[in-house]
């Protein structure tokens, strides 16, 4: 069998589902993809809500730069981006603290100018792993093969990766500390705060070589996509369309039919059902365990990796366009006094461009702030009573809003439409169990999943596989999804 005769069906259309059709359709694979709502995108969508255009999800606009995931994903599906550098990535803010993130670290190494060191070792290590997840990583290995690949690409193609190896089982905790940092009390929070949204925990439990690179992001730019996040998901959707592909939505996947170790079909909530020689589910690991009916605690279900920890608190907000932030930025990170952060303690701001088409009624602004926060009282919340969970909502609307007011005192005043979303919104919406988003925790290089499921035909593709969350971890992941797709079909597993 060759990829153009396999049938080739993705679960959920969220990035790393997407990226994987548009490169299998790009090979001449039949695709379809099944999505259960009206448009693509999944945790990096961009909806419609009372004329406003708000990203679902805190995603910012990374791996554009030359070379960059989203760069070579781009060139190779004949995809132009809408985007526009940002000169600054994000502002991060800590009571008088203020910091623009970008390219150059200046402001960071201004004010902590004790960090060079560190700071420089970081760019080493995150230069090496970029060139190293280009076109693909295949880690975790699953044989020989992959191993003998990685060596050749890390020690032949890459001389000074052995670099890496002394970081491979430390902390971003243990590297603090390696530095003289682990006992700067403002450092350490602002490390932590860009660990959490980007690798779902702190430096203390943190892998170092995720940290690496996850702290390189603003270094490696950040981007305006016009139109909303989105739109990456409608392009990439549209190149699987271009192909022959189908991308199908409102077909929510009820059921995945399998017998033994294969996977033959999946049916929709519709009454629809599509057969498959290869599915590719752009789920998390739990609720693809739901569509097969596997009971909690059986083998499909272990994983190396911690489980999802995080969801996510959302107010979705229509603002005067003056209301933002004075310094132009787009994002702006804002972190509590003190305590832990999260639940209402720390919170990402994202604002639309002033004038932006589509973007919002005229004069105003499409506003997205999101705060990390456990599901599980939630929806412990939701099964007591109604009066109980909107109670819960309406507190950390408050609660969001105090800190957001604590940066920009006029924001109240501002505001002339606003919404929230919880984790059960979460869950009603991407299909996502217990609503968890970004991820898993990158505590370990080697606790890590890979896109192998209990099935020979079924791989996983998302944020639940190595390298995780973000755009360009992702797209990374799903190259790797492609390759196994091409060793399963051609008998190479």
């Amino acid at each position: 069998m060759g990829l153009s005769d396999c049938n080739i069906v993705i679960v959920g259309s969220g990035i790393g589902g997407l990226a994987a059709g548009a490169l299998l359709a790009g090979k001449g694979a039949p695709v379809t993809v099944l999505e259960a709502v009206g448009y693509p995108g999944g945790c990096a969508a961009t909806f419609s809500e009372k004329g406003y255009r708000f990203d679902a999800g805190a995603t910012v606009g990374c791996g554009f730069h030359a070379g960059g995931p989203m760069d070579e994903l781009g060139r190779e599906l004949g995809i132009v981006w809408p985007v526009e550098a940002l000169p600054v990535a994000w502002q991060y803010r800590h009571d008088q603290l203020s910091l623009d993130l970008d390219r150059s670290k200046a402001a960071v190494l201004e004010r902590f100018p004790h960090s060079y060191a560190f700071w420089k070792e970081q760019a080493e290590l995150s230069r090496l792993l970029w060139k190293l997840a280009s076109g693909g990583l295949s880690w975790p290995p699953r044989s020989l093969a992959d191993l003998s690949s990685l060596l050749r690409k890390g020690v032949t193609g890459f001389p000074g990766t052995t670099r890496l190896l002394p970081f491979a089982t430390k902390t971003a905790g243990d590297w603090l500390d390696a530095h003289g940092l682990g006992n700067d009390g403002e450092f350490q929070r602002f490390i932590d705060a860009q660990l959490l949204i980007s690798v779902q925990t702190t430096s203390r439990h943190a892998s170092a070589i995720n940290a690496a690179i996850a702290l390189d992001l603003p270094s490696s730019g950040a981007w305006h996509i016009h139109g909303g996040i989105g739109r990456i998901a409608e392009l990439l959707a549209g190149s699987i369309e271009k192909n022959g592909g189908a991308v199908l939505f409102g077909e929510r996947v009820i059921r995945i039919d399998s017998v033994r170790r294969q996977v033959v079909g999946v049916e929709t909530a519709s009454g629809s059902a599509f057969a498959a020689d290869m599915v590719l589910a752009n789920l998390t690991p739990d609720s693809l365990a739901l569509l097969l009916d596997i009971p909690a605690g059986s083998p499909f279900l272990q994983q190396k990796e911690p489980p999802p920890e995080w969801s996510a608190f959302m107010l979705y907000l229509g603002m005067d366009a003056g209301a933002s932030d004075p310094d132009g930025v787009r994002h702006l990170q804002i972190t509590g006094h003190s305590g832990d952060l999260g639940e209402g303690n720390s919170i990402f701001v994202s604002f639309s461009s002033p004038g932006e088409t589509g973007r919002a009624p005229e004069g105003l602004l499409a506003v997205t702030v999101s705060t990390h926060t456990l599901p599980e009282p939630w929806f412990a919340a939701h099964e007591r009573s109604r009066a109980e969970y909107l109670q819960r909502k309406s507190d950390y609307t408050v609660r969001v809003l105090d800190l957001m007011a604590s940066q920009l005192p006029g924001v109240r005043d501002a505001i002339r439409f606003l919404d929230a979303a919880t984790p059960v919104t979460w869950q009603r919406y991407t299909g996502r169990h217990r609503g968890f988003v970004g991820g898993y925790p990158q505590t370990s290089l080697f606790d890590v999943r890979g896109p192998a499921t209990g099935f020979d035909n079924m791989l996983l593709v998302g944020d639940s596989i190595f390298p995780g969350q973000s755009l360009p971890g992702v797209v990374t992941g799903a190259r790797r999804v492609v390759e196994l797709v091409g060793k399963n079909v051609s008998g190479g597993r």
